[in-house]
């Protein structure tokens, strides 16, 4: 029985991670589309460093490539979040580094589609 609460997914790690040849957060947003979770967003730090981090990480003008932190965030129906980190779970403890995922229930206020332009 599906139910009618909403929650946000969280997941965070760096910019540089992959999941085979794919960058982790493109592989996770893609696989989350075709999975139907209503909506995914990639956000970029510019400073921060985790647990198994040897140094802070920060964003520089002068850097062409930046290891930076990125948290992938999705929205949609409490057990669908649970389905899909289900579906990853395997994927995300196979990687050599390091991430956290949280997830957290959530009052949505408004949610009002735009217009389909595609």
């Amino acid at each position: 029985m599906e139910s009618n609460e909403f929650s946000i997914l969280r997941i965070r790690a760096s910019s540089t991670d992959k999941i085979g040849h794919k960058l982790l957060y493109e592989h996770i947003v893609q696989t989350a589309k075709e999975n139907g979770i209503s909506g995914v967003t990639v956000f970029r730090g510019i400073m921060g460093y985790g647990e198994s981090s040897r140094r802070i990480e920060s964003s520089r003008y002068w850097e062409l490539t930046e290891k930076l932190p990125v948290m992938i965030e999705m929205i949609d129906k409490t057990d669908r979040l649970e389905s899909f980190f289900k579906l990853i779970e395997d994927e995300l403890n196979a990687m050599s580094k390091g991430c956290l995922v949280t997830m957290e229930r959530v009052n949505i206020l408004l949610h009002r589609a735009g217009k389909n332009k595609y």
